[in-house]
């Protein structure tokens, strides 16, 4: 059924930009809540035009186990979304839906998170890729905080810490979500624990809202400098994308029609470009992380903006951004 929201984002409409070339999306949700639901059919209507041939699903607390242990139950929901990819894969053998899987693990567990992470590894031995622990806060009431309830300086705390080196011992990866007043932890976590591949979503949080409103160039200065120190750090890779929901502070889901990929890749392409020049293509992935960012703009519109954006690639660039980072970087199993 049609959501005053899908008859808004369908007031643009657009052609597929480029609808060969063969794309990863490299982050986005999957939920059947009963005031919400976002599932493969729903992932794949939004696709279609686009030449995606596969995705990595990350952690939204969908599917927890209802009893047992409190640690063990994100376990869930790598239960749970291995069994949709399997189920997808049937329906249509060209679409690997969550060819990789994000979960959530509470590292504050410290070493006892261990076997948190054997359990998840058990449940999809091919799709499980590694956990996402957000610290995404910010003192300001106008800024919502991770869903994981994050406290203030969560990767400085030595508990912490102490959980993150079990991620190199089970050869997982770590995806980040943070706001930008946080980004020089991130560093020093990543200084720390050199052997981690660490995937920093949504460009790093660049915050505009709340005491953040009306000072985006002060904030796309302070942003850039953390991201020029965390390009140092070889063993961070950066999601394009996330960058529209209502705390980036564009104000686009409340205006009478929604953004063109034109607007959307004149409006953005300075962070996108100045992560691609700082990291490299093959330290850079596009994401959609839908459907959180269908507040602001269509599932379609979105990727066109980002081949806008790409416009100026080669065509082994264009590859690696859109596919070949995110295949190699998560070591998806496509055969």
């Amino acid at each position: 059924m049609a959501t005053e929201r899908d008859e808004w984002l369908d007031l643009v409409q657009e052609e597929v930009l480029e609808p060969d070339l063969a794309m990863c999306d490299a982050h986005h949700h999957m939920w059947d809540r009963p005031d919400s639901r976002y599932m493969q059919d729903d992932f794949r209507e939004d696709a279609k035009g686009h030449n995606f041939v596969c995705t990595v699903f990350v952690e939204c607390m969908s599917g927890y186990r209802s009893d047992g242990p409190e640690e063990m139950k994100p376990v869930g929901e790598i239960e749970f979304v291995d069994a949709i990819a399997e189920e997808s894969l049937a329906e249509d053998p060209g679409l690997a839906v969550a060819a990789g899987i994000v979960g959530f693990a509470d590292l504050r567990l410290g070493a006892a998170v261990a076997p948190v992470l054997e359990a998840q590894i058990a449940a999809s031995p091919r799709r499980f890729k590694g956990i996402r622990h957000s610290c995404s806060w910010d003192a300001s009431p106008d800024i919502r905080n991770s869903h994981t309830k994050p406290p203030e300086h969560l990767y400085l705390d030595p508990t912490f810490r102490e959980g993150f080196a079990c991620l190199e011992t089970c050869d997982v990866t770590f995806d980040a979500w943070l706001y930008h007043p946080q980004l020089m932890e991130l560093v020093d976590l990543a200084r720390a624990f050199p052997g981690v591949t660490i995937v920093l979503d949504h460009l790093g949080g660049p915050l505009g809202a709340g005491p953040y409103e009306g000072k985006r160039d002060q904030v796309f200065v302070e942003w850039k400098k953390c991201i020029e120190e965390l390009a140092q750090c070889p063993n961070v890779v950066m999601k394009l994308g996330g960058l529209l929901m209502p705390i980036n502070g564009w104000g686009w889901q409340d205006r009478e029609r929604p953004p063109t990929s034109e607007v959307l890749a004149a409006a953005t392409a300075p962070y996108y470009d100045l992560c691609i020049e700082q990291f490299g293509v093959e330290r850079c992935m596009f994401e959609s992380n839908f459907p959180v960012d269908k507040t602001s703009c269509s599932f379609r519109v979105l990727w066109n903006s980002f081949k806008r954006i790409a416009n100026g690639c080669s065509a082994t660039e264009k590859a690696a951004l859109f596919h070949d980072t995110a295949v190699t970087v998560y070591k998806l199993d496509l055969g």
